[in-house]
């Protein structure tokens, strides 16, 4: 499987980094950590063909421009390993983002997951994921309530992320029309204050 996200950008990615190593820390929580580009979802696909999904998602980028993102609060998926997330807020933009990629990769892939689906979708930053259980979940959250989740990120990329081993790792990224991956321009909305 290989998961179709936009990465952070090095600034976000490091504080979201840095929040996931002090669960470690802390609470002994590291199995997000295979994937170490902190990111959003779209699609989970087994494909036919990488080298045309690389063509297809490029063609997508290409004819897409940047534009915000907003971040708010915690969310919790479930279950006797929940997920702790950042939920990412839906919006026009996103969507049809995501409805592109959708149309686009459609006649490539295998299969795909579920929650891929347009009715199913809630894009979200992973915190913890696997190694959690329901008696961490408590203390974890209230760990995590002493810090603001108020975040405005730049959606600039979308990313191709392929299982190596254990990890989750880039296999391609293609920036947006306009933009350059490298700029660090801050977009924090609410100061996040230090763990």
């Amino acid at each position: 499987m290989l998961a179709i996200t936009s990465l952070l950008s090095p600034k976000y990615a490091a504080h979201i980094n840095k929040i996931i190593k002090s669960l470690e820390e802390k609470f002994g929580l590291d199995d997000v950590q295979a994937t170490p580009d902190p990111h959003i979802t779209y699609q989970l696909a087994g494909v036919r063909q990488l080298s045309v999904l690389k063509e297809v998602l490029q063609e997508v980028a290409h004819t897409t421009h940047s534009f915000p993102a907003f971040t708010t609060g915690l969310g919790v998926f479930p279950g006797p390993n929940p997920v702790i997330y950042i939920p990412v807020l839906r919006s026009d933009e996103l969507n049809a983002l995501h409805q592109r990629i959708l149309r686009a990769t459609a006649p490539l892939c295998l299969h795909t997951d579920k929650f891929s689906a347009p009715d199913c979708w809630l894009p979200h930053i992973s915190l913890a994921l696997h190694d959690t259980t329901p008696e961490l979940l408590g203390p974890v959250l209230q760990y995590l309530n002493e810090q603001t989740f108020n975040l405005k990120i730049s959606i600039n990329n979308l990313a191709i992320l392929r299982q190596e081993g254990e990890l989750f790792v880039r296999e391609n990224v293609f920036k947006f029309a306009g933009h350059k991956l490298d700029e660090a321009a801050p977009v924090l909305e609410v100061p996040v204050p230090s763990l």
